[in-house]
């Protein structure tokens, strides 16, 4: 049954980057509407836990609200994919035009100044797209991480894809990615790195609207490291066809502790920054997995088996629902 599924996902992904290419705009937007809503409509375990993350995210916002966000989230969730779908065919121009930018001068200057970058960002809006914008408008090659994806075709296929889009990709398994971050952050390089839900089961313990939660500890560990400056960045779509996004002001190491304490501390300020943007855009926050502590040690039922791992899904395996680092495969749509 497993290989079954690794099958058929895999064909439904390369079905959707060869038809939904092929789309006029307007009739690929439609479809991804009409999928949205119908995973809505069947509350399976992704929209179920899409809701319950939002509860956090509006504390006060009652079983109406929350429904209206969730199905707004599912819409904005299906826009990432018939946008990512159709990247590969976009022009330079077109990828431009479909980007704007706040603090870009804060984000252009510190590239100039060579001491490596490292970009954080939420499950908000397309971050694909954003680093596009990066690779296209302003000329910057960046690395990033993908976590492995079963079946194997599926990763290879998410790999070529933002390797086409000018990313440096490398795989979060076998222990590597890390080091090879810090040498491109040493030689001035840019990093793009999905950083509020912890793949590892070993991150930093932050709190997060108010309850604890795990982040991981990379970006903040590599910017201490290496020099590099940190900028958290939030991303979120309005009434335009066109994406919205904030560089944040850099996230400044502390002056005294230990560096694990100072690790801890710039990852809580990037949770802060995470969260008010979230707040802001809670539609976008593409979240359809465990995230907080208090969902991780149990079962309640909305994931369709035990929690436990702290890597969100399936014990520390990016499964193919999850967006994630790794780009994700859209599990909660393909079954609807």
């Amino acid at each position: 049954m497993s290989a079954v599924r690794d099958r058929l996902t895999g064909a439904l992904y390369a079905a959707g980057w060869a038809g939904v290419q092929k789309l006029p705009e307007t009739t690929a937007q439609r479809l991804g509407r009409r999928i949205a809503d119908t995973a809505w409509r069947r509350r399976g375990g992704g929209v179920r836990r899409l809701e319950a993350n939002l509860a956090r995210v509006v504390p006060d916002a009652g079983p109406e609200r929350l429904a209206e966000l969730s199905r707004a989230g599912m819409r904005s969730y299906l826009r990432y994919w018939m946008e990512s779908f159709r990247l590969p065919a976009w022009s330079g121009e077109r990828i431009r035009r479909a980007v704007e930018i706040d603090g870009r001068t804060r984000l252009t200057d510190a590239i100039a100044s060579d001491r490596g970058v490292v970009l954080a960002l939420p499950h908000l809006a397309n971050w694909d797209l954003a680093g596009a914008w990066v690779t296209t408008e302003l000329g910057t090659p960046f690395t990033t991480v993908a976590e492995r994806l079963k079946p194997e075709t599926l990763y290879d296929r998410f790999v070529a894809y933002r390797e086409g889009l000018g990313m440096e990709v490398l795989p979060h398994s076998g222990g590597s990615a890390y080091g090879t971050l810090a040498r491109r952050l040493r030689a001035g390089g840019l990093v793009c790195l999905v950083a509020d839900r912890d793949l590892s089961a070993s991150g930093t313990e932050v709190s997060f609207f108010g309850e604890p939660a795990r982040m991981p500890a990379g970006p903040a560990a590599l910017a201490l490291q290496t020099g590099a400056v940190l900028f958290p960045v939030t991303l979120w779509y309005d009434e335009t066809p066109v994406m919205k996004g904030s560089v944040h002001p850099a996230v400044e190491p502390p002056v005294h502790g230990t560096r694990r304490q100072k690790t801890t501390a710039m990852t809580q300020a990037m949770a802060e920054v995470f969260a008010r943007g979230i707040a802001e855009h809670p539609e976008d926050w593409h979240m359809l997995q465990r995230l907080w502590l208090a969902d991780l040690d149990g079962f309640d039922g909305l994931d369709g088996g035990p929690r436990g791992g702290g890597a969100g899904d399936g014990g520390g395996r990016e499964e193919p629902g999850d967006r994630g680092d790794s780009g994700g495969a859209g599990e909660e749509v393909c079954r609807s």
